[in-house]
């Protein structure tokens, strides 16, 4: 049974960093997708990044330059390195997986069959 659990959110005031992370375990398949989602009140999930298992790396214009998706082979974790953090990216985030599709590797959250319980990051001062 693949488990996904997230950790490292919290609270941090606008401008400052964050690291999430995501330990993964009971894969059955090399050929995957690990991303980080995340929803806001009031709005729909979104994809924020998302890493194959090969290491290509799908990450939106919304984030790109402030967010990196990371992964460590050997610990099965995958990192979201938030830095010069907005209000806005007051959201629960969520660590997803699936099997490699255009859709998964494009970060496409209804592609993902597997999800972790989630993560609070709220960016106030």
């Amino acid at each position: 049974q693949l488990q996904l659990v997230e950790s490292g959110g919290g609270l941090v005031q606008p401008g400052g960093s964050l690291r999430l992370s995501c330990a993964a375990s009971g894969f059955t398949s090399d050929n995957y997708v690990i991303g980080w989602f995340r929803q806001a009140p009031g709005k729909e999930r979104e994809g924020v990044s998302c890493i194959t298992s090969g290491g290509s790396i799908y990450t939106p214009d919304s984030v790109k330059g402030r967010f990196t998706i990371s992964r460590d082979n050997a610990k099965n974790t995958v990192y979201l390195q938030m830095n010069s953090l907005k209000p806005e990216d007051t959201a629960v985030y969520y660590c997803a997986a699936g099997r490699f599709t255009l859709a998964t590797m494009t970060c496409r959250n209804n592609a993902m069959t597997n999800w972790g319980r989630g993560t609070l990051v709220t960016v106030s001062s």
